[in-house]
């Protein structure tokens, strides 16, 4: 089982960083306990060379690898790909995520068009001092909910300005721990094999954008066609166990949101 943690934050031993080493312990009893072979990567975003998203279009309409900014983007996005669980983590900066994980969000935006990681699960994380952690946790499960993830869950932690080691894990340790079962039992299970209704339904609201607005020959185009999921029997992004009622029903919503939409 590989999981790759994803540090949204500039501080390194901050309060984000701190709550995501106590997941990852957990992290690694859990593995321990059911005997999985466990690799676990640590990326801080801050120490990525990822400059900020010229608007440009051409990973839309070129293809990612041809975006004119030369950074370290397409390599973030393998160790993405290559993992199969994500730990995203991000403080509350202004009642949103840093900019940090804003910038990987715009930066990955041609992957909204072309869903790449079905199949994959991640757990989202926000630490804030006082504030709210709704909108951030927010933010980031919708980015990755339109990028095929199957998000196994979401936790917020109130943390204060700073606090200190042995303070954080007597106070959030349980609370680590749960965060650390939900993902790990979700990739363990294979939960991505069973998409929510949402996952579903948002699937059939794309199949139909890009049958009606979709132009042929298009990168976009192209990769839905490679895919095979402009063909009528394909419900997901992957074969999946969801019941056909589930299916049915999330169907017929999407197709009626569609007419809306698309």
């Amino acid at each position: 089982m590989n999981i790759l943690v994803i540090v949204g934050s500039q501080r390194r031993n901050g309060n984000t960083d701190q709550l995501t080493g106590l997941i990852k312990d957990h992290l690694r009893r859990l593995a321990a306990q059911h005997q999985v072979a466990l690799d676990i990567e640590t990326l801080y975003l801050g120490q990525q060379n990822l400059q900020f998203c010229r608007g440009c279009r051409i990973c839309y309409d070129r293809g990612e690898e041809h975006c004119p900014v030369k950074d370290d983007l397409l390599a973030v996005k393998a160790k993405m790909l290559a993992a199969d669980g994500l730990l995203l983590t991000s403080p509350v900066y202004v009642d949103d995520v840093s900019a940090l994980i804003k910038n990987l969000i715009d930066r990955l935006c041609h992957v909204c068009h072309r869903p790449q990681f079905a199949g994959k699960v991640a757990y989202v994380v926000a630490t804030t001092g006082s504030s709210r952690t709704g909108k951030t946790l927010e933010t980031m499960t919708m980015a990755l909910r339109t990028w095929g993830f199957h998000i196994a869950g979401q936790a917020g932690f109130k943390m204060g300005a700073l606090m200190k080691r042995d303070q954080t894990l007597a106070r959030f340790d349980a609370q680590a721990e749960r965060a650390a079962h939900q993902l790990f039992t979700a990739i363990y299970r294979q939960s991505y094999l069973q998409p929510s209704f949402f996952a579903l339904m948002m699937f059939k609201i794309q199949q139909m954008s890009w049958q009606r607005i979709g132009v042929p020959g298009t990168v976009d185009y192209q990769y839905w066609e490679r895919q095979g999921w402009f063909d009528p029997r394909s419900t997901f992004y992957i074969p999946h166990r969801a019941s056909a009622l589930k299916v049915a029903l999330a169907r017929a919503t999407g197709l009626l949101i569609s007419r809306f939409v698309a």
